[in-house]
């Protein structure tokens, strides 16, 4: 039986996605708690009827639902399964939907640590980025049946145009990363069009034109390639992020037994983009390896970090976990701790992909 409009909802995790989400099930007349880690990012949302949080449990003990949205898998383990993580705090009953792309596994673990405590959790990550998030109009993928969503299901059309019931705890996560397999093979097809076209003589512009007019067509291509051309690195959605989920499925690949090349190579590109000072920017970002020292200097990349980097032999984990105790394994599975970059050379005129 679907909730009532005067379900209580709990939002944690109100960054560039999140905020935007928010705002919409406060729009549909829900009563809405935020928490984050920042209380800046919570203080439009409480101009709007939002209620501000002092932390995890404040915004979860009587929520009927809780979304949550954060960076990490090791933010996810930490907001749900920590001695006052949402498993143990939230009340019995309470559906707890998790919006973070992070790792099958974890989702399977929450889910069933919830289902323990009387407790409904589900993976649902989203794709469709900060404009699909503004607009409402996300697609969300979800690790669990139509049965299982049917009591939520108002609360997630609020921000949502379709979704997809997977079936089963992490399979949500596991075809969001597929999702993100493909788009970063889209993402280094374009940047690599983009830069034989411009080597080759053509008006870059009139290239993505064309080849957005054929079978080499997509959706970044369209939207986000000419952003790179304009030089607008402004986030929809962090390369940092990006890169994250990459090494998610790089993970699950080797778990697999599978290869997958084309997300090896958008891992490496990827990586090298976040040493040198790209990390917070968008994932069209990644256009800048392709061009020269002025171009990437002005936008604040810095190719010396990377020597630097790979001098000391460090290398900072992309999962987000803290390896210092030696006592976790990380998620990225070796891919993002020694990096040759193979094949990508840079020198001192600042791009590698020349």
């Amino acid at each position: 039986m679907a909730l009532s409009k005067n379900a209580k909802v709990a939002f944690i995790g109100t960054g560039i996605m999140g905020a935007p989400i928010a705002e919409h099930l406060i729009s549909a007349g829900y009563d809405v708690t935020v928490y984050n880690r920042t209380p800046e990012k919570v203080q439009r949302l409480v101009s709007l009827g939002a209620h501000a949080a002092e932390s995890v449990t404040d915004a979860a003990k009587d929520a009927d639902v809780v979304f949550t949205m954060v960076g990490y898998p090791t933010d996810v383990e930490d907001v749900y399964l920590t001695t006052d993580g949402l498993i143990r705090v939230a009340k019995k009953g309470a559906y707890l939907i998790d919006l973070t792309t992070s790792s099958s596994q974890l989702a399977r673990d929450i889910h069933d640590a919830a289902e323990i405590e009387g407790k409904h959790a589900f993976d649902c990550p989203v794709t469709g980025g900060q404009k699909g998030a503004q607009d409402g109009t996300l697609t969300l993928i979800i690790g669990a049946t139509e049965n299982d969503i049917e009591p939520v299901r108002a609360l997630l059309e609020t921000f949502s145009s379709k979704f997809f019931c997977m079936g089963g705890a992490g399979k949500g996560q596991t075809a969001k990363l597929c999702n993100q397999v493909s788009l970063a093979s889209c993402m280094i097809g374009y940047a690599d069009a983009m830069a034989l076209a411009e080597q080759g003589g053509l008006d870059v512009e009139q290239m993505l034109e064309v080849v957005a007019s054929g079978m080499g067509s997509s959706r970044a291509l369209k939207e986000l390639a000419p952003k790179s051309l304009e030089g607008d690195f402004q986030p929809g959605f962090l390369a940092e992020h990006f890169r994250k989920d990459i090494a998610l499925a790089l993970a699950q690949s080797e778990d697999l037994e599978i290869t997958l090349p084309g997300a090896e190579t958008a891992f490496t590109l990827y990586d090298m983009l976040c040493q040198i000072g790209g990390a917070r920017k968008g994932t069209q970002a990644i256009s800048l390896l392709y061009a020269d020292e002025a171009t990437s200097t002005a936008a604040g990349l810095d190719w010396s970090l990377l020597e630097d980097q790979e001098d000391e032999g460090e290398h900072e984990c992309c999962c987000g976990h803290d390896h210092e105790d030696g006592d976790h394994e990380c998620e990225c599975h070796g891919h993002g701790h020694h990096h040759d970059h193979e094949g990508h050379e840079h020198g001192h005129d600042g791009h590698c992909c020349h």
